[in-house]
């Protein structure tokens, strides 16, 4: 069962996969204020934890900032895969790859936010660098490498894409019967 399973969510991913797709200008500008509209809403999440657990619990940098980043990233996640990238792709394989993204991240970050903090360094100062520098790194990331290939695959693409091929329908139409009278 676990084997039909695996092998039919391969058959669904490789369905969904678009081969190197070109984005437009206006596509690509999107995708970059929607990320960035998301992360500061995951910001929010993360800063709103990160001052609990600071300032009412009283607890140590790391497990505020770890906490806080944990909330963050699942909530950036949902968002930017429906809404940004559109990716109809494998979630638990898309999120094992934003996973790496933070077995990498997650140390570098607690270590150097760390590190800044006990040197003196305002907690919130640190938190908000840390988050700039996450936001650029992870949207290149999620863009390059997590949603590569998948993006616009969704079914909230494909009904955008549906509406577009019928408005390109009735231009068409509509330029063809302005000739025709000509």
């Amino acid at each position: 069962m676990a084997d039909n399973l695996t092998k039919n969510e391969e058959i669904k991913s490789e369905e969904t996969r678009v081969p190197d797709q070109k984005l437009s200008k206006k596509e690509n500008t999107a995708q970059v204020i929607k990320f960035t509209l998301f992360s500061i809403s995951a910001g929010i999440i993360e800063t709103l934890t990160f001052t609990l657990l600071n300032e009412v619990f009283k607890l140590p940098y790391m497990p505020c900032y770890l906490t806080a980043l944990i909330l963050s990233v699942l909530w950036n996640f949902t968002l930017n895969r429906e809404f940004t990238f559109k990716s109809a792709n494998n979630v638990p394989l898309a999120m094992l790859k934003v996973a790496c993204f933070y077995l990498v991240f997650t140390p570098l970050s607690t270590w150097w936010g760390t590190a800044l903090t006990n040197a003196g360094w305002n907690e919130y100062i640190v938190l908000f660098g840390t988050m700039a520098v996450n936001l650029t790194t992870e949207f290149l990331y999620d863009r390059f490498f997590v949603f590569r290939g998948t993006m616009n695959t969704n079914k909230r693409a494909q009904k955008e894409a549906e509406r577009e091929a019928e408005k390109a329908a009735e231009r068409d139409s509509k330029m063809n019967d302005q000739k025709e009278d000509e």
